[in-house]
């Protein structure tokens, strides 16, 4: 409203002032604008500093404090004492027992072989979903990107519970399959990697879609009809240009997908009924029945660290190389 107000006074000032008064008038209203810019800009960086930054360095604090039998359950970072001077007490026992207990080595691994493979099968899924909605008429790309989005209208949990159902020895798919005659005896899918993996890709498969769909839109098609007036086949032009300029898209999928997937609790909890260990499992276990507040902070940070230093290094790649073209 304020934008708007300011053109029309501007316009009214341009038709019946002096050009010195409607330069005055200009200056003045590109300052009071201007002025906005530092507050619009401050309000993000602000709230990344409350809700990140200030509850990763209360975490980190947990992290390096000692067990105790208390509440809250570890010791304090400053201490004072008999002299009354104080001091800082950091404990980095908590990470070496990271290292030396294979239970964090393996899950940590498994953690990220599940989310690799859960994301590759995004990609291949998600592709041609993707492909197909940016290349459609409008009318067709609204609806099929409805149906994307339409998942997220119910409950996360409520859609793991559906498929629980639909997954179980006496649910829905055994059910039919023995009613077609194709098996005699239930497959077992619950409470196995094959559920975790039908979980993650059917609840994470959307955000693979949309930055696709955001990247392919703006892909300009008539390269892929100058590649065919070339001689071009169809798979050469794909892989020659096509893939190479979604590669943006693929890369921002990918890790909306792999991040939340790693630290996944409750897909692995409700279908892999405790036979699938993740991180995110183990994280439960140490804060609420080990009550070990310092570990599970350890094992959180560094699953934060495993996954931030990549992607800081990819960006640093990446300006290097954005830097050099330019």
């Amino acid at each position: 409203m304020v934008f708007i107000l300011s053109g029309i006074v501007n316009q009214m000032i341009v038709q019946n002032s002096s050009n010195g008064l409607a330069h005055i008038y200009r200056r003045w209203s590109n300052k009071i604008q201007g002025s906005w810019k530092p507050i619009i800009v401050t309000i993000p960086y602000f709230w990344l500093l409350l809700f990140f930054l200030a509850p990763f360095f209360i975490i980190l604090k947990i992290s390096l404090a000692e067990s105790l039998i208390a509440i809250p359950p570890f010791s304090a970072l400053l201490q004072w004492t008999s002299e009354g001077v104080p001091q800082i007490q950091l404990v980095f026992d908590n990470y070496s027992y990271l290292w030396e207990d294979d239970l964090y080595i393996k899950t940590y691994l498994n953690s990220l072989r599940i989310s690799t493979l859960s994301t590759v099968i995004c990609l291949l899924i998600g592709y041609p979903i993707a492909y197909h909605i940016g290349t459609s008429t409008r009318t067709k790309k609204n609806i099929l990107l409805l149906m994307v989005i339409l998942p997220f209208w119910t409950s996360f949990l409520l859609r793991v519970y559906a498929w629980m159902g639909l997954l179980a020895d006496q649910g829905t798919i055994n059910d039919m399959l023995i009613w077609l005659g194709l098996i005699d005896d239930p497959i077992r899918m619950m409470y196995s990697e094959f559920a975790v993996y039908v979980g993650i890709v059917y609840s994470y498969l959307p955000f693979m879609i949309l930055p696709l769909y955001a990247n392919i839109e703006k892909l300009d098609m008539t390269l892929n009809e100058a590649a065919a007036d070339l001689g071009a086949k169809p798979w050469v032009t794909f892989i020659t240009v096509t893939l190479p300029l979604t590669i943006p898209g693929i890369i921002a999928g990918s890790l909306l997908v792999f991040i939340p997937a790693t630290g996944e609790f409750i897909i692995p909890d409700l279908l892999g009924g405790g036979n699938v260990l993740m991180i995110g499992r183990v994280l439960y276990n140490e804060f609420n029945s080990n009550h070990d507040w310092p570990v599970a902070s350890a094992v959180a940070i560094a699953l934060l660290l495993a996954l931030v230093l990549p992607m800081m290094w990819y960006q640093h790649i990446q300006s290097k190389q954005t830097d050099a073209a330019l």
